[in-house]
């Protein structure tokens, strides 16, 4: 392929909109464009390398044993209806109606049409396990699309669903696409972590995301260096030393005027945040319940959600507040509410907390002094907070790190969730009616490759492995208008061809510095250079695009196609 007669366009400047270095070596090195907020063209460039990890999705799906289809993207609303999720999924999807007013949505997931599909064709368990997928695009109605693929509007995902008789045989299916996530990503040059997740609305008997570890990932992850326990923040969990608060005197209202937030109240008392136990009023399927803290750390909206077996949970607006604790916000404390029977949870480090500090649940006022077990009616203690970086791992109890990751993937385990609701049985070799059990396992195909652009690059550009590379091969063509050193660069292109190497050709009459740059920003796995001057010295440099200039080498002629394919391996 000539650089001539192929679409792209490499820019020197960042784009203004671009926020993370992947997402602006994307967009310069004329792999996509943008076309509006969330929604990007794959140019020629970014294609070839898409390709290359679908290439690697489907040949290990197919290793596995899954089998490919390709459903509809619009999908009839009464399959949502049919599981709950048309109204929980709320303003993230896209809906629509048809001249005949039929309610459908473009596809944010396939677990709703997947189900449906299956139940209508297998009915016998001589038929499972079945493990089928998909490469397609996904539709997401993000609040702020930013960094470039990671959260857009319009997506490319594989998104496998599994089906098995029985749990035990809905475990194999699930540590087997867990098993070729890893290959996937491995094989995708990309450096991806499995963590322990909370399922969210898709179900949440078991499931492992992939993180793409990256200073820029959107997602922060608690794990140990010691013993490798990894969990993303919303399920992150940490074992917890025991209390030994000494004996205080009876709790003491202390008037606190324009000190709402923990750093006033701080201030005021001249105490660390870790002194107080900071109390949220949420409002959890319509009902309000108090959730205390530490005043050093952040409630886990998710941990509460899971462990109230709530379908929502928010929090209460000022006038619900003032109702359930007589106060205005900021002031709210577990003694006496006004509201006297609303529960109050309180995060597991709680428990044994004495001579601690309290919203009053009056204007203006905190209660020091304060023995939650005898001043405070505590409903329930658990697990409520946010991780955070030396808390004790769960299980081994060493010091936790936090990290950055990038999600590219996850697995789901979700038991009978869809399938009941679709009534998706099969009859067992007694003729007895069973409901298949079922998993679903997504990849981020295009995340997947910006999250190697996240990974892999430097100063210069971008440096694709040679397995999700555009071109696994630049030959840069110093002097095109000299028919022996083009017909040199033309028959070193045929022999690596022939190979199975794919190469571009930069044939234009742009001077040496402008292909180098380009070269390396773009991020070619091997540049090679054939020109008049290197032909007279014996041959031509061949680079890899991770190396050094120091690593840069003179090779014959006759060699040269060896040589860069021994570079690539």
């Amino acid at each position: 392929m000539k650089w001539t007669k192929s679409l792209i366009q490499t820019l020197r400047e960042d784009p203004g909109d671009a926020e993370i270095d992947s997402h602006k070596l994307l967009v310069r090195a004329s792999i996509i464009k943008k076309l509006a907020g969330g929604l990007y063209t794959f140019l020629p460039l970014g294609m070839r390398a898409l390709r290359k990890v679908e290439r690697i999705v489907r040949e290990e799906m197919d290793a596995a044993g899954a089998q490919e289809l390709l459903m509809p993207i619009l999908q009839p609303a009464e399959l949502w209806k049919t599981t709950g999720r048309w109204d929980a999924m709320g303003a993230n999807m896209f809906r629509l109606r048809d001249r005949a007013e039929h309610e459908a949505a473009l596809g944010p997931t396939a677990e709703e049409e997947v189900t449906d599909l299956v139940k209508s064709i297998v009915s016998s368990y001589r038929q499972l396990p079945l493990i089928v997928y998909q490469i397609q695009t996904k539709f997401r109605d993000e609040t702020r699309p930013r960094f470039g693929l990671m959260r857009s509007k319009e997506f490319i995902m594989k998104d496998a669903y599994s089906f098995d008789v029985d749990a035990e045989g809905a475990d194999r299916s699930y540590w087997l696409m867990y098993h070729a996530y890893e290959r996937i990503f491995a094989r995708c040059g990309l450096k991806a972590t499995p963590v322990q997740a909370d399922g969210g609305d898709m179900g949440d008997s078991m499931t492992h995301e992939f993180h793409a570890l990256a200073d820029a990932g959107e997602d922060g992850i608690a794990s140990c260096p010691k013993c490798g326990y990894a969990a993303n923040l919303e399920r992150a969990e940490r074992r917890l030393a025991d209390r030994a608060d000494a004996e205080c005197p009876a709790a003491e209202s202390v008037p606190t005027p324009n000190a709402r937030t923990i750093e006033e109240v701080a201030a005021f008392f001249g105490r660390e945040p870790s002194a107080f136990v900071k109390t949220l009023v949420y409002v959890a399927d319509g009902k309000p319940v108090m959730i205390c803290v530490p005043g050093d750390r952040d409630v886990n909206e998710v941990k509460v959600k899971r462990f109230l077996g709530a379908k929502a949970v928010v929090l209460a607006d000022a006038r619900t507040v003032e109702a359930v604790t007589g106060a205005p916000v900021g002031f709210a404390g577990p003694v006496r509410p006004a509201q006297a029977d609303v529960p109050v949870y309180a995060d597991a480090s709680l428990k044994g907390a004495r001579g601690v500090i309290v919203g009053a649940n009056a204007a203006d006022a905190h209660l020091k002094n304060v023995d939650l077990a005898r001043d405070a009616a505590i409903t329930d203690y658990a697990d409520l907070i946010i991780c955070g970086a030396g808390d004790l791992c769960p299980t081994c109890g060493q010091p936790m790190e936090l990290k950055r990751g990038i999600e590219v993937g996850q697995v789901f385990k979700l038991g009978t969730k869809y399938t009941d609701a679709f009534n998706a049985v099969y009859k067992t070799d007694k003729l007895e009616s069973r409901t298949m059990i079922m998993g679903c396992y997504g990849v981020g195909v295009s995340r997947t490759l910006q999250a190697v652009v996240e990974q892999s690059h430097d100063k210069d550009g971008i440096i694709w492995p040679a397995a999700v590379a555009p071109f696994a091969v630049c030959i840069c063509l110093l002097d095109p208008d000299r028919a022996e050193v083009a017909q040199v660069a033309t028959d070193l292109e045929t022999a690596l061809e022939t190979k199975g190497i794919d190469v571009l050709v930069d044939d234009r009459a742009e001077r040496p510095g402008v292909k180098f740059k380009d070269a390396d920003l773009i991020g070619f796995p091997v540049r090679v250079v054939v020109g008049a001057k290197g032909l007279a010295n014996g041959g031509v440099e061949v680079k890899r695009r991770c190396d050094d200039k120091s690593k840069m080498r003179i090779v014959p002629v006759a060699e040269a196609a060896e040589a860069i394919a021994a570079a690539l391996a």
